[in-house]
């Protein structure tokens, strides 16, 4: 994380299917997504670009426009509060003051968006 703070996710159930099929990947470390090319190391921050790149969509999509799409579907298509939101994506919420009285993360009701972005991507 940037912010170096801690960001609970909850995972909807298509995710943590996606986590066990992944457990073939692992390497012994506390790494859910290890580096295949340096073990204990985690996949470097342009894994998802060269994806794009390889799969041929690097000159339409972005790793950054997967976080915008969310944010755009959760605008659109729920009725999800804006902080909620907000939250899933990890962002602060308000200025230095109205974060300092902010202390829970709405993980419930970012749970319920998980599985409904989750509904919406199956």
């Amino acid at each position: 994380m940037k912010a170096a703070t801690e960001h609970r996710v909850p995972l909807s159930a298509a995710a943590l299917d996606i986590l066990d099929q992944a457990k073939d990947c692992h390497d012994g470390s506390d790494l859910v997504f290890p580096s295949p090319l340096k073990p204990g190391r985690p996949l470097s921050d342009m894994t998802l670009t060269k994806i794009l790149r390889d799969v041929g969509l690097a000159d339409r999509a972005t790793v950054h426009g997967f976080r915008a799409s969310f944010r755009t579907w959760a605008l659109e298509e729920t009725d999800t509060p804006w902080a909620v939101a907000e939250a899933a994506l990890a962002h602060s919420l308000g200025d230095s003051v109205q974060r300092a009285y902010i202390r829970g993360d709405a993980y419930a009701k970012r749970r319920k968006l998980m599985d409904q972005w989750a509904e919406y991507l199956q």
